[in-house]
């Protein structure tokens, strides 16, 4: 503690050096270290001014010339920094009396993607946050509560208050505030008529339920990072006329955006940007040093030595000096060879001592991990329906990942980030590392993964291959699947990777066969809960393979629907679940509608960039075949004349699928056999001879299946005052199916 000490003692008396030379080096409170400044020629680059107005007592620092307030200026490359909040008032019918945007717009700094956080505060808030970080960025995150004394102080998991990270290289963004609906907002009106949106510090705020009527401030502080120019660390040392670090310093390559920061050697201290602004440390002279006696100092380090008359290393962790005695009264050789086998042995027994107590550690704190990932609670289900997974070790999963190294990342969902890895004796798998468990419903949540994906073996549904439980949090590898998701070539424009209707069409015939097994043929009937095209995903040749039971559930034989929270995806979610938390099967014919309707129309499920009437794609679907306008809202880069008929049929059927209340949908067992009586259909008319040949078989692959005639749709409507919160995945994988990108 007491060299810690001295050298912040030495460190604080080095800010007042850190200004260039006759620049001023303090404005107020604040320290202005080179390379920024207050006047001309005390900067490196203008975009490194700061502005000191005098007229505040005390003085306050401005970024360049504008009104962005600078609190703190640090060398390690950050820069604190106060930003207005965004917030919308709503009136006692729910409709919006003011509005306030906050829009930031920065030059050189981007915004710190890893000390900040977006956050969303209200009981019917849906905020986003839109700019560019090198390319146009979009994301955000939603709030909602039933009732003020569901909210927990402290918590901003989406209950009340949500908070969600923002991408790399920022430089600007715009927030905005929507109601997530229009009966939410009328249900939560009379404890909650204010929703607030702002980019904050990590760990600076903390949510309280008294912030749902009123947050009583109007800002908050958020950090930039900075970095000097737009090359490379090894780009600059090329250049040594521009290059901004001096003697005993070298650089490092920035992490968030283009350009490098400086930094003192090991052994010096100081501003590494200033001519001779790295001093030697003398730790002979502050008492840093770990020497036994004398202690030598020289630049970047020190070294220890015995004085005259001794002998020794003179290192806390060697001999100590001692008296060297007259070689005829001592056997020297003797002494020194018994000290030399002494400290071998010494050091073999301590050695060993320290990989036993270290690997005791290790096992222990695997055990742990064992047990809060759940493994106590696997054992128990593995046994109880007497299924088996096969467990791998943390060594195995990190050789095949790289070490998880980012360049192996496949995507980032609500539940984790899933990798590339490659096993010696299985080949490319995909390994999902769960997000971090941090109470008993996760545990669970997790657990039921690998209890439900367990009990699945049909070829269009992802197969689970084990799990590895020995580590901080959970792994599961499933079998990899190389072509990417449905979401992916349906929406991505970039790609050209257009599939054909024929393509699509067996794909839903593929997913349908899939739900159908799950709900009816699977040893206990599983509801996937969270059915979307990014959680379909397709091999070389465009087989479906559904993915991602995070959220699924087993359902008893002895019942129908259960009562649990609401969890899915904005957009397609069973309306009808969402009012009244009691989840069935025709929750999954409601989603699975909806990626019917994806495959029909080339849209996505949800899109804030639409006009409100289009939003939400089943809602909007639906009302274009009531208004006779089905072919507007067809693909037209898949839909031809030749299989109008067929494409027309299953626009029908989708639109069965996301009826409002779940009794009028069909169930996936008479979902997968119309779409396999429509396949039989049309090969039939290209190939007559089929009939010819197998007569009877043709006949009961043609037969339509009884499906109860369209009563009339009675209204699709998606909003809601659900008595719980729902959940939703607002990361880098599923944001582009929320935000309409």
């Amino acid at each position: 503690m007491f060299v810690l000490a001295i050298l912040l003692a030495a460190a604080s008396v080095a800010v007042a050096d850190e200004a260039m030379r006759g620049c001023q080096s303090k404005c107020g409170d604040i320290n202005i270290p080179y390379p920024f400044g207050l006047t001309r020629n005390c900067y490196f680059h203008y975009r490194f001014l700061i502005t000191c107005n005098t007229t505040f007592d005390p003085p306050k620092a401005f970024l360049t010339n504008s009104a962005i307030p600078v609190l703190n200026i640090s060398l390690q490359g950050h820069l604190r920094i106060i930003q207005d909040i965004s917030y919308r008032y709503y009136n006692s019918s729910g409709f919006t009396t003011s509005y306030y945007p906050t829009y930031l717009n920065l030059a050189k700094f981007p915004v710190s993607n890893t000390k900040n956080k977006f956050t969303v505060i209200g009981c019917d808030a849906v905020g986003v946050i839109i700019g560019t970080s090198g390319q146009r960025y979009e994301t955000g995150c939603l709030a909602l509560c039933n009732n003020i004394t569901d909210v927990v102080n402290g918590s901003c998991s989406g209950m009340g208050c949500c908070q969600t990270t923002i991408p790399q290289n920022v430089r600007n963004n715009n927030i905005s505030l929507y109601s997530y609906s229009r009966d939410q907002r009328l249900f939560v009106s009379g404890f909650n008529n204010v929703s607030y949106g702002f980019v904050v510090e990590d760990g600076f705020y903390n949510f309280s339920s008294s912030h749902l009527n009123h947050l009583n401030t109007t800002s908050f502080p958020i950090f930039l990072d900075w970095s000097i120019g737009n090359q490379t660390c090894d780009e600059a040392k090329r250049n040594q006329t521009s290059y901004a670090c001096k003697e005993n310093s070298d650089c490092s390559d920035s992490k968030n955006g283009p350009g490098y920061l400086c930094n003192c050697n090991e052994g010096f201290i100081g501003n590494p940007y200033l001519q001779a602004g790295c001093t030697d440390i003398n730790e002979c002279e502050t008492g840093s040093h770990h020497c036994n006696s004398t202690c030598q100092n020289y630049p970047g380090g020190y070294n220890c030595s015995c004085p005259r008359g001794y002998t020794g290393d003179g290192w806390n962790n060697g001999t100590s000096c001692r008296v060297i005695r007259n070689s005829k009264k001592f056997p020297v050789i003797v002494v020194v060879l018994g000290i030399s086998i002494g400290l071998l042995v010494l050091l073999l027994l301590v050695s060993w001592l320290y990989i036993g107590v270290r690997q005791r550690k290790l096992d222990k704190l695997r055990e742990k991990f064992f047990e809060e990932n759940g493994g106590g609670l696997l054992k128990r289900e593995l046994s109880r329906r007497e299924l088996t997974a096969q467990i791998f070790t943390e060594e195995e999963l990190k050789k095949a990942t790289d070490n998880f190294h980012e360049s192996r990342i496949l995507g980032r969902g609500g539940q984790g980030i899933v990798y590339k890895g490659i096993l010696p004796d299985q080949g490319p798998v995909a390994i999902k590392k769960s997000s971090r468990i941090g109470d008993q419903r996760q545990v669970e949540q997790f657990i039921n993964e690998v209890i439900v994906v367990s009990q699945i073996n049909h070829r269009n549904v992802v197969k689970l291959l084990g799990c590895c439980l020995e580590t901080q949090v959970p792994l599961l590898v499933y079998e990899f699947v190389t072509n990417g998701t449905l979401f992916h070539h349906i929406h991505n424009v970039e790609d050209n990777s257009l599939i054909p209707w024929e393509t699509r069409f067996r794909i839903a015939i593929e997913t349908a066969g899939a739900l159908s097994y799950l709900h009816s043929a699977a040893s206990v009937p599983i509801i996937h809960r969270d059915i979307k095209s990014a959680n379909i995903l397709l091999d070389d040749d465009h087989t479906a393979k559904v993915a991602d039971f995070g959220a699924s559930r087993l359902v008893p034989f002895d019942q129908t629907e259960l009562v649990t929270l609401v969890q899915g995806t904005l957009g397609y979610m069973d309306p009808e679940y969402l009012h009244t938390n009691q989840l069935t099967e025709k929750s999954d014919v409601y989603s699975f509608g909806v990626v019917l309707v994806e495959l029909l129309t080339g849209k996505k499920a949800f899109s804030f960039r639409n006009p409100e009437d289009m939003r939400n794609l089943a809602m909007y679907f639906v009302s274009a075949i009531k208004e006779d306008l089905l072919v507007e809202v067809l693909d037209h880069r898949v839909v031809k004349a030749s299989n109008f008929e067929q494409v027309k049929e299953v626009a029908m059927l989708a639109r069965r699928c996301v009826k409002v209340k779940g009794e009028e949908r069909p169930s996936m067992k008479e979902v997968a056999y119309k779409l396999e009586g429509l396949r039989a259909e049309g090969d039939h008319e290209h190939h007559p001879w089929f009939s010819d040949l197998y007569p009877e078989e043709s006949k009961v692959f043609l037969t339509k299946p009884t499906i109860a005639s369209d009563p009339g749709d009675p209204g699709n409507t998606c909003s809601s005052s659900s008595s719980t919160t729902a959940y939703f995945s607002m990361n880098n994988m599923e944001i582009e199916a929320v935000s309409g990108r």
